[in-house]
C-alpha cells in the first residue's frame, strides 16, 4: 500500500530512494563537474577557496545575499557590497567598483538569472577573480556552460542530499581539498532525513525527534570546512537530477500561475526552477502569513533576513526586501494537489487590520 499524502509540505527533505537512478541513467547529462571538490557546505568551499586565493583585495558580496555566509566569510577577508536585489533586472553591475585583485561573488538568485552580463563583465576585468554561486539551481544551462575561475554550489538546498557544497573550476584551475573528518552534523542530517521519512509513511515517529536532529545537525555543519559525508558523495551521481529539476519547474511554474493575481497583501516576486517568491506588502504581512501557512501545514524559508542592528549590507533597499520576501516551498516532492493546496492556503490569508496597517 503506498504511504498517505505529505502531512507537511516543505521543511527539511526526507530521505527518498525514488529519486535515485542507475549509474548509467543518473543525473544530467555533464553536469557534475570531473574535477571537483565536495565539501560538507558551500560557505566552507568558498572559506577555503579564499584561503588559497589569499586575494590582496576585498572580497564584492550581491546585497540581496545570505548574512550569515557573508559575515563568514569577513573572516577572511574584507567584504564589500554591490546591489542585487530578486526584482527580476539582476545585478547593478554599475554598483561593482572592483580592482584588480578582487574577488567577486556573482549568485543567480533564486535560479533566474543568467551568466551573459557576468561574462561580459569578466572579460573587461581579467585582473578580478569571479566565483559564481550556483546554489538555487545547481542544474541550470548557467551553471553547467560557465566559463568562470570557480563556481559553488550549496547542494542540500535544492537536492535531497544531508549535506554537499559542490566547488569546481570551469576553468580547470587547482582547488582547494576539504579540511579533516566528515562533519557529525551530515550524519545527524541523514538520520533525520531516516526518520522524517518512516513519520511520513505513517510510521509512529515523533515529529520533534527528527526536527531536532535536524536542526542540531545543522548547526553543526554551519561553515563546516569538512568532506562531503560518504553518503552524499555516494548518492550525488545517482540521483535523478534531470527529474527533480523538471518536476520543481514544473510545480513552481504551476503555483506562480494559481497565485498570479496580485493582491494588496502579496503578490508573486518570481519563480525558479525550485521554488517561488512573494513579496508582501509589509514585513508584519510577511510574518503572519508565514505563521498563517505553518499552521496549515506549509513550510516557507525566508530567503534572506537583514538587521540592521546586526550584520547586514547597508543597502537599505535590499534590507527592505528582505523583509518582505517568503519562499514558497514548492519542489520535486510536491504533487498537483499539493501545488493546488499551497494555492488555496495562500489565497486565504487575510491580514490582521493591525498587520495590513504595518
Amino acid at each position: 500500500m503506498p504511504p498517505e499524502p505529505s502531512r507537511e509540505i516543505g521543511s527539511e527533505y526526507h530521505w527518498d530512494p525514488a529519486a535515485l537512478l542507475s549509474a548509467e541513467r543518473g543525473g544530467l547529462p555533464g553536469w557534475l563537474p570531473a574535477r571537483r571538490a565536495l565539501y560538507a557546505t558551500a560557505s566552507g568551499a568558498l572559506s577555503e577557496l579564499l584561503r588559497l586565493l589569499a586575494p590582496a583585495g576585498r572580497l564584492h558580496v550581491p546585497s540581496y545575499f545570505c548574512m550569515g555566509v557573508a559575515e563568514l566569510l569577513s573572516e577572511r577577508i574584507p567584504i564589500s557590497w554591490y546591489r542585487h536585489l530578486p526584482d527580476g533586472r539582476g545585478p547593478r553591475l554599475d554598483t561593482l567598483r572592483a580592482a584588480d585583485g578582487d574577488v567577486v561573488l556573482a549568485q543567480n538568485l533564486f535560479g533566474r538569472d543568467a551568466g551573459a552580463p557576468w561574462e561580459a563583465w569578466t572579460r573587461v576585468h581579467p585582473g578580478v577573480t569571479v566565483i559564481e554561486d550556483h546554489s538555487h539551481d545547481p542544474l541550470s544551462e548557467w551553471a553547467c556552460a560557465s566559463t568562470a575561475a570557480y563556481a559553488v554550489a550549496s547542494l542540500r538546498k535544492t537536492l535531497p542530499l544531508p549535506d554537499g557544497g559542490l566547488l569546481w573550476s570551469p576553468r580547470g584551475l587547482d582547488l582547494p581539498r576539504p579540511v579533516g573528518p566528515e562533519s557529525p552534523g551530515a550524519a545527524r542530517k541523514l538520520a533525520g532525513m531516516l526518520l522524517k521519512a518512516a513519520w511520513l509513511a505513517g510510521r509512529p515517529v515523533p515529529k520533534d525527534r527528527f526536527r531536532a536532529l535536524q536542526q542540531q545537525g545543522e548547526q553543526e555543519l554551519l561553515g563546516s570546512t569538512a568532506p562531503a559525508s560518504a553518503v552524499t558523495v555516494a548518492t550525488l551521481p545517482l540521483l535523478d537530477t534531470a527529474g527533480l529539476r523538471t518536476a520543481s519547474a514544473r510545480h513552481a511554474a504551476d503555483l506562480a500561475e494559481a497565485l498570479s493575481a496580485r493582491t494588496p497583501a502579496w503578490w508573486v516576486s518570481g519563480a525558479g526552477p525550485f521554488r517561488v517568491q512573494l513579496e508582501c506588502a509589509s514585513e508584519s504581512v510577511r510574518d503572519a502569513l508565514l505563521a498563517h501557512l505553518a499552521r496549515n501545514g506549509v513550510y516557507a524559508p525566508v530567503h534572506w533576513r537583514q538587521e540592521r542592528d546586526r550584520w547586514w549590507s547597508g543597502d537599505e533597499e535590499a534590507a527592505a526586501l528582505a523583509a518582505r520576501m517568503l519562499t514558497l516551498p514548492v519542489d520535486h516532492r510536491c504533487g498537483p494537489g499539493d501545488v493546488r493546496r499551497i494555492a488555496e492556503v495562500v489565497r486565504a490569508f487575510v491580514p490582521s487590520p493591525v498587520a495590513g496597517a504595518a
